[in-house]
């Protein structure tokens, strides 16, 4: 015996109304339970619809290019009585393409923030080119390889002059149709100089250059990731009066112990790393200045202060920054924020983030100690109210033991901390206040344990 499930689109976070951009399946397949059923995009991220159960499929409800929200009719399943739908849907494989951080940062930049900006921020509506009536009449004819990447620039196939054979749409001509959107960006920009509330910001159009006059050039689309992320830094540079403050902190001796420590760890299949201890000493300074783990109110009035400590780690990824949210960061030992920094970031450069799991930071960290520099300006990941940058350490002489003949130099690992906080928040005394604390927690990191 059998039975026809509705099979419907599930929980998915806070989107309202995705793409359906790939089906997998079509008419009397047989497929698994969890099998991917269709693809759906955002503009944050790509999510496959999994089957509830096993069964056939009878009958499919969506097409390419219709736009459906949670309880939204997939397909007819026919699933034998002995197998039960599951009571909830199970969770959906998630393709990351957008990060709401700074840039790492994200920087890292930065994972989208469920919650509003300080201030309104006008965005203008995007740009896009009418097509030709007669374009539009026809269904785009493109191999998949030309979808992925019309999907990768935010191309609408449906706008695009096929060159190929029988009008087949090729990547060049998916290139050309971005190059006319791009000539139309100046008047983009120009909107964009007046904010919602009215007052222009004056500033000059951008310039128009033919690069290709002065010599060879190569046009290269920007990743999905870049392009929104790229968005919202300007928002958060343009909304957040931004002051950095410079420290440095001793770690010799914090990091004698996780070089110590760290072949346990590696037993256990990841690697205990300074970025570990880095959480723990900012969720102690957090707790320390509270003002640094809240975010301002849209109108400006109130400060919301949070008693839970979710912190946002900026990671490098092929196509750009992604932040990624370690929750409860107070309640885990350095073994396992070491562990959960590591499963992460290889879900971050796999590209298999949930939404969910870039939302809801608190504060953020965006450490390029892997790569190099002295020092940096991160920006901040609004809503929040501050960011760490963190440096290559470097062994320098620092003078120990007090003043005149009682003290000397000595060879100490010191650390460059970079702290960008929203000044209408945060004052430059309380910001100097945090860094020295955090400085001298990491350099004892027993002061976390008080």
């Amino acid at each position: 015996m059998s039975s026809l499930t509705e099979v419907k689109v599930p929980d998915i976070g806070d989107f309202k109304e995705v793409d359906v951009i790939e089906i997998l399946v079509k008419p009397g397949d047989s497929v698994a339970k969890e099998a991917s059923l269709i693809t759906v995009e955002s503009d944050k991220a790509t999510m496959e619809i999994p089957s509830p159960a096993a069964g056939v499929v009878k009958e499919l409800r969506v097409k390419l290019g219709d736009k459906v929200a949670e309880g939204s009719m997939i397909l007819l399943l026919e699933v034998s009585e002995d197998v039960a739908p599951a009571a909830q849907q199970p969770a959906m494989a998630v393709e990351v393409s957008a990060p709401s951080a700074p840039a790492l940062a994200p920087a890292a930049a930065p994972a989208a923030a469920t919650e509003p900006a300080a201030l309104p921020i006008h965005r203008p509506a995007p740009v896009q080119l009418e097509p030709a009536p007669e374009v539009c009449a026809f269904k785009p004819h493109a191999s998949p390889s030309v979808r992925k990447f019309a999907r990768e620039l935010g191309a609408d196939l449906s706008k695009v002059r096929g060159s190929g054979p029988k009008g087949r749409i090729t990547q060049a001509d998916v290139q050309a149709f971005v190059k006319g959107i791009l000539a139309q960006a100046p008047a983009a920009a120009a909107a964009a100089a007046t904010p919602a509330g009215g007052v222009p910001f004056n500033l000059p159009e951008w310039p128009q250059v033919d690069f290709a006059k002065f010599g060879p050039v190569e046009v290269k689309p920007l990743s999905r990731i870049r392009k929104i992320s790229g968005a919202n830094l300007h928002r958060n540079w343009i909304s957040i009066p931004h002051v950095t403050q410079f420290d440095e902190a001793d770690i010799t001796e914090l990091e004698a112990f996780r070089k110590d420590s760290g072949a346990a760890s590696e037993k256990q299949g990841f690697k205990l790393t300074l970025l570990a201890f880095l959480i723990k000493a900012c969720v102690t300074a957090l707790r320390q200045f509270p003002e640094f783990n809240a975010s301002l109110e849209r109108g400006g009035e109130n400060l919301v202060l949070k008693k839970y400590f979710h912190i946002g780690v900026a990671v490098d990824t092929p196509d750009g920054l992604v932040v990624p949210v370690v929750r409860d960061a107070d309640r885990k030992g350095v073994y396992e924020l070491a562990r959960e920094l590591a499963e992460m970031s290889k879900l971050a450069r796999d590209r298999k983030l949930k939404p969910g799991d870039m939302q809801g930071g608190t504060f953020s960290i965006s450490s390029l100690g892997g790569i190099g520099g002295t020092a940096f300006t991160p920006i901040i990941n609004a809503p929040e109210v501050a960011i760490l940058g963190v440096s290559r350490s470097a062994m320098r002489p620092v003078w120990v033991g007090g003043k005149g003949d009682a003290g000397q130099f000595m060879p100490r690992l010191m650390l460059p901390l970079s702290l960008s906080y929203d000044h209408r928040v945060i004052d430059g005394a309380s910001a100097a206040r945090f860094t020295s604390y955090l400085a001298s927690v990491l350099s004892d990191i027993r002061r976390s344990l008080l």
